[in-house]
């Protein structure tokens, strides 16, 4: 059974990856070809541009702009997209271990299973960082442990998965365990099921996000403000709470686990 679902799964990712391969429409070495002659004053202009499957690790973007470019499965270790434009792009299934995406704009871009560290826990040293990045209605699910989002723009962003089975989400929710959210606006995000255990989401703008059966456990929400939010069976364990604002208007607060816990 074993070697059969390993086959299915294994097999047809292989397969997509080498189409995605032959489908990106420049190669790796005219991408860095052209990266090394390009300015932060004279950007790159990838729009819409193929770029599956390649190899761009280590690489300097300096400011390009790579709205709605296809990136998928790309491998971005390392590479530098601070201030890039990467409005609606896709980037499913990239490899982002180190990968600096700081004030980048990646408003209504896509971020599906991304491949964020060597191993399944995540490890600080491998995060990416989003910090100050424009992530507005972005569709992202993984692993993002350890990753920086400070003072990020998440508005309306959707990080839950794609059903609701009520077992699934346990083994394959998003993780955001240790991040620092400090000073990021998640204003309307959907947040159900993301694990933030041990995460800094101190200053964090929630208002009427979704936290429905979000694990809280251990973070720190001191100041943050969770006017309307919805914390429907959320798990507050050691959750400090010290100064959240809009605690009286939050949805779901009696259902909740671990509430008697929390830190005031």
């Amino acid at each position: 059974m074993a070697r059969r679902i390993s086959r299915f799964l294994i097999v047809p990712f292989a397969m997509a990856m080498a189409g995605a391969a032959a489908a990106a429409d420049l190669t790796a070495r005219q991408v860095t070809e052209e990266l090394y002659k390009a300015t932060d004053t004279a950007p790159l202009d990838f729009t819409r541009r193929d770029l599956t499957g390649l190899d761009l690790a280590g690489l300097k973007f300096k400011k390009a702009k790579l709205t709605e470019a296809n990136l998928f499965g790309a491998d971005l270790s390392g590479a530098d997209l601070s201030h890039v434009d990467l409005h609606a792009a896709r980037l499913d299934r990239v490899n982002i271990i180190g990968t600096r995406f700081d004030h980048a704009d990646l408003s209504e871009a896509s971020i599906l299973r991304p491949t964020s560290a060597t191993s399944f826990e995540g490890n600080r040293a491998e995060a990416a960082s989003f910090a100050g990045a424009n992530l507005t209605k972005a569709r992202m699910f993984g692993v993002f442990t350890g990753g920086s989002f400070a003072k990020a723009r998440m508005v309306g962003a959707t990080l839950a998965p794609f059903s609701d089975t009520g077992f699934i989400e346990v083994l394959w929710r998003s993780r955001l365990d240790s991040a620092d959210l400090s000073g990021a606006d998640l204003s309307g995000a959907d947040l159900s099921h993301v694990s933030f255990r041990f995460a800094n989401l101190q200053g964090a703008k929630l208002t009427g996000a979704l936290l429905v059966n979000a694990d809280l456990s251990h973070a720190d929400l001191t100041g943050a403000d969770l006017t309307g939010a919805d914390l429907s069976r959320a798990d507050l364990d050691r959750a400090i709470l010290t100064g959240a604002k809009g605690l009286d208007s939050v949805g779901g607060l009696s259902t909740t686990v671990n509430r008697d816990k929390a830190i005031n």
